[in-house]
């Protein structure tokens, strides 16, 4: 008994501390996003004025089944604002369903309206998204090349806001901020907004502007044709081809520059299957590519120590559920140890002090949220509302993305799953019907119901533990696990359904 005992302090201990470290390096990305701010530019960009600065640029994109939302991709992109003769656009198309014959005719028809743009149909999909990409650099004319995933809607002016940046010869990828169409659309969609605006804000632009380590984002950015073909192409070996490319592009030395003020509005996941399968590739990916580049990154003689640190938590950023889930499980057992033995008594007011880590993400969000939605009294409420709802149900996903990171710490392979497009318009459109929607239940949901059950044990044990009526310290995280798990199986089920 007491062995397990030991066990669970042990490892409740180890997984408080890891988010603990986690939040000292999210406070040090706000620092560093906060001294950025009062930062003039000094970037050197190309002067467009002269027709000869003007370089030529390819516009990949990527798609595979994207019934839904292609029409509207294709006549978003043929009104960019760039000289014709300094642009082509590629399809890069692996579908396999009725869009391709829908996309070979959009196509045809913006070649009969002087659009340069070809159409490259891959019979396998070899590599997926990595493949697709490679194969089409092969006969790509672009010294840059820019890429756009289905659901994304660059504005006309995109390219004259970021290829400038590329006058300085050392800078392989200009990335921009994802702003987000349907960002009120639900609860699960406001939630996913509010994660991602922490990481396009707070995350790139405190590790960019102190020169670490950050990530082409997979879409919405642009690299320069030598620094993906220096840093040895695309590969496939991982969910996430984008960080997987990213890290070896600055391990040869190669520069990012990240955008905060250009933004390249996209279309969020609207049923929380799609969520699911989008957030289980990046979180895989992110564990794989730890796998991948953690010892290449601590070994490299020319990146400083804190280079190396901010790097190797970024790349264990998904790492952060599988201890969040560790912690949720282990705290009702903890709740009853502490009630039960006495002499534990000062270790358990030592470890109060995690709640620390709670205190930062929560001061850290609200600079990112008052930056983009405003500071008054009014946002400050609205607040805390989406910080509760938001770490309620990333709390709940826990469960679920660990089973990803997991899978990608041990090597498990598995296919590319895309994440389903929508082309919601309104917030009375129904998406029931998309056809690339998964119906089936995974068989982690019935977990994700009994986990619901447990934490609402843990709400009750709040009340009859020790013999001084009770312990209530745990309270509201058992709450906040209860809604979030409540909210991710209830979802599941009804959405499936």
């Amino acid at each position: 008994m007491m062995y397990l005992l030991s066990v669970i302090i042990v490892v409740y201990t180890i997984a408080l501390t890891l988010i603990f470290i986690y939040a000292l390096a999210q406070l040090n990305l706000l620092s560093n996003y906060l001294k950025a701010q009062k930062k003039q530019s000094q970037a050197v960009k190309f002067d467009f004025s002269n027709p000869n600065n003007i370089p030529f640029v390819s516009i990949q994109l990527p798609v595979y089944n994207e019934m839904y939302v292609m029409e509207r991709l294709l006549e978003n992109i043929s009104k960019m604002d760039y000289p014709k003769d300094k642009l082509e656009i590629q399809v890069l198309d692996d579908s396999t369903d009725e869009s391709l014959e829908l996309t070979q005719k959009l196509v045809k028809q913006l070649k009969l309206s002087d659009v340069n743009i070809v159409h490259i149909h891959r019979t396998k999909r070899t590599g997926f998204k990595a493949g697709a990409l490679k194969e089409g650099l092969k006969v790509a004319k672009g010294e840059f090349i820019a890429i756009f995933d289905a659901d994304f809607l660059p504005r006309p002016n995109w390219l004259k806001e970021t290829i400038p940046y590329f006058k300085d010869e050392n800078i392989g990828v200009v990335q921009t901020r994802w702003s987000h169409l349907n960002r009120n659309h639900s609860v699960l969609t406001k939630i996913q907004a509010f994660a991602l605006d922490a990481h396009f804000t707070l995350e790139q632009v405190g590790r960019n502007s102190k020169s670490h380590f950050i990530n082409f984002n997979g879409t919405a950015g642009v690299w320069r044709k030598t620094c993906i073909l220096e840093a040895g192409n695309w590969e496939g070996d991982t969910l996430t081809e984008d960080l997987d490319l990213s890290y070896r592009a600055q391990l040869k030395n190669w520069k990012f520059k990240y955008l905060e003020d250009v933004e390249t509005p996209a279309e969020l996941p609207m049923a929380i299957s799609a969520a699911r399968s989008q957030q289980f590739r990046w979180n895989k990916g992110g564990a794989e590519n730890f796998r991948k580049m953690a010892w290449k990154l601590v070994k490299n003689k020319h990146i400083s120590a804190k280079t190396k640190a901010h790097g190797l938590l970024h790349l264990l950023n998904s790492t952060m559920f599988l201890n969040i889930f560790i912690v949720a499980v282990l705290s009702i057992p903890m709740l009853y140890i502490k009630n039960e033995y006495e002499s534990l008594k000062p270790y358990f007011y030592v470890m109060s002090f995690f709640v620390v880590s709670s205190i930062i993400f929560f001061v850290c969000y609200w600079f990112m949220y008052k930056k983009i939605y405003g500071n008054g009294l009014k946002d400050f409420i609205e607040y805390l509302g989406m910080f509760f709802t938001f770490f309620s149900i990333a709390m709940g996903f826990s469960l679920h993305n660990s089973v990803a990171v997991l899978e990608g710490h041990f090597g498990k392979r598995s296919d590319f799953v895309r994440t389903p497009k929508f082309n919601i318009n309104s917030l009375s459109d129904s998406w029931k019907n998309n056809k690339y929607l998964s119906k089936k239940i995974p068989i982690y949901v019935l977990f994700e119901g009994l986990l619901t059950l447990y934490f609402g044990f843990g709400m009750y044990s709040a009340f009859v533990v020790g013999n001084q009526g009770g312990d209530f310290g745990l309270f509201p995280f058992h709450l906040m696990l209860f809604l979030g798990f409540g909210y991710v199986f209830f979802k599941s089920v009804t959405s499936s359904a």
